[in-house]
Order: C-alpha cells, then sequence, then structure tokens
C-alpha cells in the first residue's frame, strides 16, 4: 500500500506526533529512557525527548545483506544478539554472511557507531523503562535484534514506538515487548520513506548535534525542574 500523500513532513515531525500519544503519561516516568535506533530514529526520538522532557541514548543495530541487494536484510545484529531471515535456513545465511565477510563488517560498524554515539552499557539500563524509537519498521528485522537484546537487561518494562510499520511485522514483534505504539499500521509496507515528505540519509555528526541537543535540553529542564521545587 501505498499513502495517498506523506503524513510528516521529516522525522522530527512524526516524533512530534509520537510524543503527543505519550504526552498523557502512560509507560512515562522519572525513569524513563528513550532509545533511538540509528541513524534514523534519532531524529524522531528527539522530538519526543524535547515534548516530554525525557533523556535520550542510543541503541546500535546493523542490518546484515548481500552488498549486490543492500536493500534485502539477511540478518541484523545488535549489542550481544543476531537474528537471521527465514527460521529454517538461519544456519544457511549465518554461514553465507560469515563466508563474505558480511558479517565481520557490519560488526566493526556496530561497534563504531555504539562507541561514537556512546550507547549505555546494559548496567545503566537496568531498571528503566525503556522506549525504543524507530523512524518506520518494514521488514522488522533490525528491530527483533534491538528488541531481542534489550530484553536480556533486566529493564523494568519494553516499548516500542514508531511512526508507521507493517501489520504483519508489528505482530511478529509484538511479544518482544509490553507495548508497542505506532501511528500508522500498513498492509505490505514497501518504504518507510513514502510516509515523509523529506526522508534523507543522515551523517554522523548530524545525529551527534540530536543528541547534544536534547542532553542539553534535558539537562536544562531538570534544572528548571529543581528550581522550582526549592521555592518557598
Amino acid at each position: 500500500m501505498h499513502p495517498p500523500y506523506p503524513l510528516w513532513v521529516n522525522r522530527y515531525g512524526a516524533g512530534l506526533a509520537l510524543a503527543e500519544v505519550f504526552s498523557k503519561g502512560y509507560g512515562i516516568s522519572t525513569n524513563t529512557l528513550l532509545l533511538a535506533l540509528p541513524r534514523g530514529g534519532v531524529p524522531v526520538a528527539a522530538a519526543m525527548a524535547s515534548q516530554l522532557n525525557i533523556p535520550l541514548a542510543t541503541w546500535s543495530v546493523r542490518k546484515i545483506a548481500d552488498p549486490a541487494q543492500s536493500e534485502v536484510a539477511i540478518g541484523a545484529i545488535a549489542r550481544g544478539t543476531m537474528v537471521w531471515r527465514d527460521g529454517d535456513q538461519a544456519g544457511r545465511w549465518a554461514a553465507m554472511a560469515e563466508r563474505h565477510g558480511w558479517l565481520q563488517s557490519q560488526q566493526k560498524e556496530l561497534a563504531r557507531r555504539q562507541h561514537l554515539f556512546a550507547d549505555p552499557a546494559p548496567e545503566q539500563l537496568l531498571n528503566r523503562h525503556l522506549i525504543v524509537v524507530d523512524d518506520g519498521i518494514a521488514t522488522g528485522m533490525t528491530a527483533k535484534a534491538a528488541l531481542i537484546s534489550l530484553g536480556k537487561v533486566d529493564a523494568a518494562s519494553l516499548t516500542l514506538a514508531i511512526p508507521v510499520i507493517d501489520i504483519h511485522v508489528a505482530k511478529e514483534l509484538a511479544p518482544w515487548v509490553g507495548r508497542l505504539e505506532a501511528l500508522v499500521y500498513v498492509e505490505d509496507l514497501s518504504s518507510v520513506g513514502l510516509w515523509y515528505q523529506h526522508f534523507p540519509q543522515l551523517s554522523d555528526s548530524e545525529v551527534l548535534e540530536y543528541l547534544s541537543s536534547a542532553e542539553t535540553e534535558n539537562n536544562s529542564s531538570a534544572l528548571l525542574r529543581h528550581s522550582l521545587n526549592q521555592l518557598p
């Protein structure tokens, strides 16, 4: 299904719409943390962080694909987790990815992003309410890797928040989270970018700028709340 028109101007706009859903307070506490899947999930989560006064961090994931068919994922990796396409054929995909070096290449890129974006260590997520954010989910491969990985950190709760998701993939991912919140469910979602007027690839520097701005806003909000609490 193709949208009759883009629903959001850009990722940040989609994040503002998601923030409106969460603004009613359900699942939000002082121990809540937004975890964006970089790169595309970062502007979405940055908008949510700004509106909801929630801290923002990243949880890096990488798709594994044949470079000749880069849009077709055969697997995905996150911290301590690998998932492969087609359960019965998983071993074949894993062996192929390792034999051709695709797995090793993405493992290096995953480690680079974890360091560059300062992904939190698993122990920093203990007993926290985590909201995982991406800009959209068509196949669910990277999202599944992220959710399985985060399922190992003993978080207080795990929520998935996305602007648009394939309805069948949503059903597949639902068992891995306590709550799945999407603005739009689509039958046979072919391209996440169709739902945005502007959907550019993001650079590392842009991701870091979003993260820095979110941290500054969060610190300012915390300082204001502290000051108000000190008033007689």
